[in-house]
């Protein structure tokens, strides 16, 4: 079974006088221990796209099965157990509260699930961050840190329920190139011990490092492929400029 399916998926904004369509019709099927891009000019679809897979939106239309489950009917609150338990997320600015040390910030999603002790909190946070090789950095506030550092605290709390699933909304934007490199390679090995990556992105050179490449093109999926080459021709052939936001 797929970890992920969508059959037709569609999502409308209904902005009062007007309707947006912002995703048509998508199918496709992800499975374990996939790493994936999702890549399209400004406006594409990839980040309506990302928020249906994340569970943070729910389709208009269509279905939506993750693990087995029917997302497409669940509730606000059912979809939030849903990312509690399944999803970790990794955004463009980091996201960290600014004045709590590392640790307070790894430790943030385990507030929210029931019956686990500071103690447990605690050493549970201070394993992933040095999983992401901060280990000697878990009592530095945000303000301490580099924007690779951040991000790597970022992802370290993204990782501390466990998800099966890790998306990333242009994780490398506020990053320098060798930075940049440094955290993707952290997804890489992040992927390689068996999590699910899917990464939104307009950046060719994280782009190529997926193992599978969706293109979007006004809300549809016009290219789902293993190779780059002919997602890079399906990008080029909607704009010279598609990786430019």
């Amino acid at each position: 079974m797929a970890l992920i399916e969508l059959h037709d998926v569609s999502k409308v904004y209904d902005l009062g006088e007007v309707q947006v369509t912002a995703l048509k019709n998508a199918n496709t099927m992800i499975q374990r221990g996939e790493y994936i891009a999702l890549v399209g000019a400004s406006g594409s679809g990839k980040t309506t796209l990302m928020n249906t897979l994340g569970c943070l939106d729910r389709p208009t239309s269509g279905r939506y099965l993750l693990d087995g489950e029917e997302i497409s009917s669940m509730s606000l609150k059912q979809r939030a157990g849903i990312r509690n338990r399944q999803i970790g997320f990794v955004f463009q600015n980091f996201n960290l509260l600014s004045r709590t040390s590392a640790i307070e910030n790894v430790e943030l999603p385990l507030l929210y699930a029931s019956g686990i002790s500071a103690r447990h909190r605690r050493n549970r946070a201070v394993e992933m961050l040095e999983k992401v090789g901060l280990g000697d950095r878990i009592h530095h506030h945000p303000s301490q840190l580099s924007g690779g550092q951040q991000q790597r605290v970022a992802i370290a709390r993204a990782l501390v329920n466990n998800p099966s699933i890790l998306l990333g909304d242009e994780p490398t934007g506020n990053l320098d190139s060798k930075t940049s490199e440094e955290v993707i390679d952290l997804f890489h090995k992040l992927n390689e011990d068996g999590i699910t990556v899917i990464l939104v992105t307009h950046d060719q050179d994280v782009a190529q490092y997926a193992h599978r490449t969706i293109v979007l093109r006004d809300g549809e999926i016009i290219q789902d492929t293993t190779d780059f080459q002919k997602a890079l021709q399906a990008l080029h052939s909607v704009s010279t400029t598609a990786y430019q936001e």
